[in-house]
């Protein structure tokens, strides 16, 4: 039978009383349940005589046998392993209440407080107090003193039971009543710690009698576990006695207390292993995301790359739509990414640090330097490709501008030569007067005057088409096509002019007269149906502005041409007069004209239409530039109007970014308050987002009016979208920093005071010493350099003073606070430092020593030894990672687990 003889001669009184007083929950009045006055009968029965057969005797009936306090005495002497008072031996009711009393005074002196319970009511066998004096024997002497993880008692035994049949299907222990009545608890308990006793997968969860009575029997067969109850008196109960089944439970963990310090060792196991797992799922959760984010990254910059050219304004606003969807739908969540990939690799070292773990180094390529590195590239990406789309979308409506204007002038030079080639070659002038040959050479001198004029615009026709061909445009071999057809035909038309010159001028001589007045209309009239043409022209010509001070200078240019008009109207009239002169001397002197003017085919009849309709296109000329400077005024607006909220932005960012600055060095209070007091901050900061919305969407309205310059801010949408960035990253890395500090201090069990300190010290030589031109400055890099640290470390007491020693100790601390090399020491490795100076963490000795706990002492452990004593999930994982034992002493199957336990900590390799 179990003996509690050593468990309580260790417990101390004051522990006793107020654990007594925490179960002093004795309910009296339930006693009067019959079912469960049975039970209380039964077990405390069963469970007084387990201890009085030690002594060679036995009770039938718990409150008749008790009466004269004599086997009390001896059941409490035998549990107890004490000697009480010598009994008096008399058979008068005084000497049965002097026994009670001496076992009451007994009970009373281990710290129990006894409520209500007489030595009267024993002497006079009431059921009710009898029974509640054996169960707060029971409670001190069999269930007090269970501990499991820092639980004692009812709450430690039922944790103790839970843990135990976890494993097993159909069982599910939550309390000491209903969680029992199927049997398969009791079975389970058997099972986990003697498998060769019972056959749990036989047992069916509807037969709860037979599971009951296996359990019983089996107990107390090959346990010593007295049978406290009967199978049918749990079944047949709505909710079994509470106290009954907790003494029976008692009994079954006193049997099996030999494996308590197997499973302390298991426990130690199982809390390395779960920091180990936690930090493994971490460390894979870090390589996806990172390997994640660099595959987006190596999909999205080719996009940005692309340089391919579109053929019109509107394909390339297409695609700056698709970039800018790109920035406002699709980066955002990988910028959130990109900030939680680096708090997690913060958050992941300092748990390394914390278990004594060694630092986590990802994948080649992943580091988060690597992912910087990436994203700085993806950044000057998005700059060339938003660039190259913009000064894309200027040149293609430079070269849509230019081709208009090609093929308008292209198709008004083709009017004017349109039979002028046939003109040239004919021979009129062979069969013709010589009134009638002079007048042929006038209108050939005409024609030259009128080719001459239109030279400037076959230059402009070519100049244009070599300018569409430097800007690429895409329909160029058509343009090449026209234009070197006018060239030719141009070439032509001089060659023939030339010759028809030479052939007239021959004839010149046989010519004695002509018209003067024709001549002159023809030579005014050439000119001014030229510039009208001209005129024309500018009038139709399509302009392109981006500021008010370009559409001012067109509307100026077109009131300067406006100016001209009224003496243009009077060389109108004056050719006009020419032809109504003619027609006077025809009439005058009776000679019959032959129809048109022989020196121009200028009519005055084309002259005025063609002056009517210049007239009309005026006020057209007038409505297109009001138009233009109406849009140019609403563009101007929209500048004004980002350039108030981005000034407003962007001066917000900058104020922000410097308080956080201060915030980091200056923070006050506890951490979780610094912590509470960054997230309302940081709260602060996200609420500002509809303010960045609003830029956004007056930004977005600025590239939909093709609006490039802005000459009221120097801020860009870019700088801001950036700055945005880094405040959220900065403050999100700021209250990750303060996080750290609490998992340092809760993990080292460093004290508030001894953080303040150590801020504090921190803070002063980060301030103070700096020196530059003009002397001391304070410079809150937010770490120590070199100089720094050293008098940071002076200040609190450690001997590194400048001599050999102490340098060679302060070589060390740099060492582990710096390994890297930097010369600068932040304020995250100074808490390791400190932590660790003054704190204890596991080591892979402990953990050794613990697996050989389990091991039973040997060199080796089996799976099926860790199977039985771990977790299945964690023993699956030690059985996975464990390289074979070779010893000499080596069984089959036997696991290394001193190499596994040093790998766990960097020793060596697992």
């Amino acid at each position: 039978m179990v003996d509690y003889h050593a468990a309580n001669n260790q417990s101390s009184t004051g522990g006793v009383q107020t654990y007594m007083e925490q179960e002093n929950d004795w309910d009296r009045d339930l006693l009067l349940d019959p079912a469960w006055e049975k039970q209380q009968r039964k077990t405390f029965t069963a469970w007084c005589n387990s201890h009085l057969r030690k002594a060679g005797t036995q009770i039938d009936n718990i409150e008749e046998d008790f009466r004269d306090g004599l086997k009390l005495m001896l059941l409490l002497e035998v549990i107890s392993g004490e000697r009480l008072p010598k009994p008096e031996r008399g058979k008068m009711r005084v000497h049965k209440i002097n026994n009670v009393n001496k076992a009451l005074d007994f009970i009373a002196s281990k710290g129990v407080k006894l409520v209500s319970i007489g030595a009267e009511e024993i002497v006079d066998g009431n059921a009710k107090m009898t029974l509640g004096m054996i169960w707060t024997i029971i409670l001190r002497f069999a269930i007090q003193d269970i501990s499991v993880e820092e639980t004692s008692a009812k709450e430690g035994l039922l944790l103790w039971c839970q843990r135990k049949t976890a494993p097993y299907k159909n069982v599910n222990v939550q309390n000491f009543h209903i969680s029992w009545k199927d049997g398969l608890a009791f079975n389970a308990l058997i099972h986990r710690h003697r498998p060769d006793l019972i056959d749990y997968d036989s047992l069916r969860k509807d037969d709860p009698v037979t599971n009951l009575n296996n359990a019983f029997e089996v107990a107390e067969k090959h346990l010593d576990i007295p049978k406290m109850l009967d199978a049918e008196d749990i079944v047949g109960t709505l909710r079994p006695d509470e106290k009954a089944i907790m003494t029976y439970v008692s009994c079954f963990y006193h049997a099996f207390s030999g494996a308590q310090k197997a499973e302390t060792a298991a426990n130690r196991i199982c809390k390395v292993l779960a920091v180990n797992q936690e930090n493994e799922q971490m460390m894979e959760d870090y390589e996806k995301l990172a390997s994640d984010l660099l595959e987006w990254i190596r999909r999205t910059i080719p996009w940005l790359e692309n340089r391919t050219q579109e053929k019109t304004v509107n394909d390339m606003q297409a695609k700056q739509e698709d970039f800018r969807d790109y920035r406002c739908v699709h980066k955002p969540p990988k910028v959130q990414e990109k900030c939680q990939l680096e708090i997690s690799f913060n958050t992941l070292q300092t748990k390394l640090r914390l278990s004594s773990r060694p630092a986590f180094m990802p994948s080649e390529g992943r580091m988060v330097s690597d992912i910087n590195g990436a994203w700085h590239t993806l950044e000057g990406a998005e700059k060339g490709y938003e660039e190259w789309i913009l000064s894309e979308i200027r040149r293609l409506e430079r070269l849509e501008h230019l081709a208009e204007k090609f093929h308008q002038k292209a198709a008004i030079h083709e009017s004017w030569t349109d039979g002028k080639e046939a003109m040239l070659t004919q021979k009129d002038y062979e069969t013709s007067t010589l009134s009638e040959v002079k007048a042929l050479l006038k209108k050939h001198e005409a024609f030259e005057s009128d080719l001459a004029a239109h030279q400037d615009r076959v230059e402009q026709i070519a100049a244009i088409a070599q300018e569409l061909n430097e800007l690429d445009y895409y329909d160029s071999a058509s343009v090449n096509t026209r234009c070197q057809k006018i060239c030719d035909q141009w070439d032509v038309l001089g060659a023939l002019t030339q010759s028809r010159k030479e052939s007239l001028e021959r004839t010149e001589k046989q010519l004695e007269s002509i018209d003067e007045l024709y001549l002159e209309y023809a030579k005014r009239a050439a000119p001014f149906n030229n510039w009208m043409e001209g005129a024309m022209e500018d009038l139709q010509d399509m302009f392109i502005v981006h500021n008010i001070e370009e559409i001012q200078g067109l509307i100026t240019a077109h009131e300067q041409f406006k100016s001209t008009l009224p003496e243009a109207n009077k060389e109108r009239e004056a050719i006009q007069a020419i032809q109504a002169e003619v027609q006077k001397i025809a009439q005058s002197n009776g000679i019959k004209l032959s129809g048109a003017n022989p020196y121009t085919t200028i009519t005055p009849e084309s002259i005025d239409n063609k002056w009517e309709k210049a007239m009309q296109m005026v006020p057209q000329r007038d409505s297109a530039l009001q138009e233009e400077l109406n849009k140019q005024n609403s563009n101007d607006t929209l500048r004004a109007k980002f350039a108030t909220q981005a000034n407003t932005v962007g001066a917000y960012i900058q104020a922000k970014m410097e308080e956080i600055g201060r915030i980091s060095i200056e923070m006050n209070g506890t951490l979780e308050d610094q912590l509470t007091s960054l997230k309302d901050y940081q709260d602060t900061i996200i609420s500002y987002q509809p303010e960045i919305n609003t830029l956004e969407g007056d930004h977005q309205l600025i590239q939909e009016a093709l609006i490039f310059d802005n000459q009221y801010t120097s801020y860009t949408m870019e700088h801001l979208r950036v700055g945005w960035e880094q405040l959220l990253t900065t403050i999100a890395r700021t209250i990750n920093e303060v996080e750290n500090q609490i998992l340092t201090r809760d993990a080292k069990g460093i004290s508030q005071e001894q953080l303040f300190e150590y801020r504090a010290s921190f803070n002063h030589f980060d301030k103070t010493l700096q020196e530059g031109g003009r002397g001391t400055r304070r410079d809150h890099s937010g770490a120590l350099q070199a100089e720094e640290f050293k008098a940071c470390l002076i200040s609190l007491g450690y001997d590194v003073e400048n001599d050999k020693q102490g340098d060679t100790e302060f070589a060390r601390i740099m060492s582990i606070v710096d390994p890297n090399g930097s010369g600068a020491v932040t304020f995250q490795a100074f808490i390791d430092y400190m932590s660790r100076e003054t704190t204890d963490t596991d080591t892979a000795d402990q953990v050794i020593a613990s697996f050989k706990i389990l091991a039973a002492d040997k060199n080796f452990i089996t799976a099926d030894e860790l199977r039985r004593e771990l977790p299945p999930d964690q023993a699956e994982y030690c059985i996975a990672r464990m390289a074979p034992y070779t010893g000499p002493d080596a069984a089959p199957g036997a696991l290394d687990y001193m190499s596994f336990s040093t790998a766990l900590y960097g020793e060596s390799d697992l």
